[in-house]
């Protein structure tokens, strides 16, 4: 779908589940590090793309007490919310308030230590959490009326756009033609497909502000864009506002309310307008155009792409 690795991560104080981590993944999907602790972690993160998954353990240091969730974990999920975090741990008997009490936190999965350390298995966890975390907001702002066709465009683009693609990788992640993509966009009372995945870079980047622990210049290059100014123009555009102010606000609950004020604005479109859109936004094909104008819309001049 995106080429390039995928960032994993890895923290963990039990030396045999790392080895076995770094024999799994050799030769996979992932481009992993391994860091020595909390600290080092935490100064890393903001720079860490959102595509990347960190395999923690959840576990403070041996202490007199016995095993205590290590408080540095929730620290820095205040932090970093937006971060997909896999806490790797033993499942032993009494641990399930611990398992709530993770969740809670804000981790993403959790993937038991001798259980699920085989390589099926945890490639399987490892894939599982893939654009969770923009799934997840989305999922939860969406209205139920949303159709189940609309809903595999979106969060296949949430996914899409959290591993850093671009307008065609949303077709292959689909296994489907552009034009396939167009005409279900079409049918879902979607924007334009070009459109949509703008929007999920837009939303992205929104889920970002909300980590207290990230500039806006971090984001922006997480995100794709080439500098904070080309973030800002970006969210002038989709939002009337800059990244400031909208961090002020909430960014993601703005954002969102935004998104959904054009879905329903979508829905009201005739056939004309929505391909007067989609050539809008720079995502036909000559021969898509040409079509078009048999049918007497006039292309307009090609616009500059809006994920440049």
């Amino acid at each position: 779908m995106v080429s390039g690795p995928r960032p994993l991560i890895v923290m963990h104080s039990n030396s045999a589940f790392r080895e076995r981590v770094r024999r799994i993944t050799h030769n996979s999907a992932f481009e992993i590090s391994f860091l020595p602790d909390w600290e080092t972690l935490r100064a890393l993160l903001p720079e860490t793309p959102p595509a990347a998954l960190l395999l923690v353990d959840p576990y403070s240091p041996i202490v007199r007490e016995g095993p205590q969730l290590a408080q540095e974990l929730r620290a820095l999920l205040w932090e970093f919310p937006s971060a997909t975090v896999i806490a790797a741990m033993e499942l032993l008997p009494g641990r399930s308030h611990d398992v709530r009490t993770l969740g809670e936190w804000g981790v993403t999965e959790i993937l038991s230590i001798g259980e699920e350390d085989t390589q099926e298995a945890m490639t399987r966890r490892l894939r599982a959490a893939q654009g969770r975390p923009l799934q997840n907001l989305l999922q939860r702002c969406l209205p139920s009326t949303v159709s189940a066709r609309a809903r595999t465009l979106m969060m296949t683009a949430a996914e899409v756009v959290s591993l850093g693609g671009r307008g065609r990788d949303l077709a292959r992640a689909l296994h489907l033609s552009e034009r396939t993509v167009l005409r279900w966009s079409e049918r879902a009372a979607l924007p334009p497909p070009r459109r949509l995945m703008a929007w999920m870079r837009i939303l992205l980047a929104a889920s970002l502000l909300d980590d207290p622990g990230r500039t806006v210049l971090s984001v922006a290059y997480a995100c794709g864009y080439s500098s904070d100014s080309s973030l800002r123009r970006a969210m002038q555009d989709f939002l009337g506002t800059i990244p400031t102010t909208l961090r002020r606000e909430g960014a993601f609950a703005h954002a969102s309310s935004k998104f959904l004020e054009e879905l329903e604005e979508v829905k009201s479109w005739g056939k004309e307008k929505w391909k007067e859109r989609t050539l809008e936004d720079g995502r036909v094909t000559r021969r898509q155009r040409m079509r078009l104008k048999l049918h007497g819309i006039i292309p307009p001049p090609r616009k500059r792409e809006l994920d440049d």
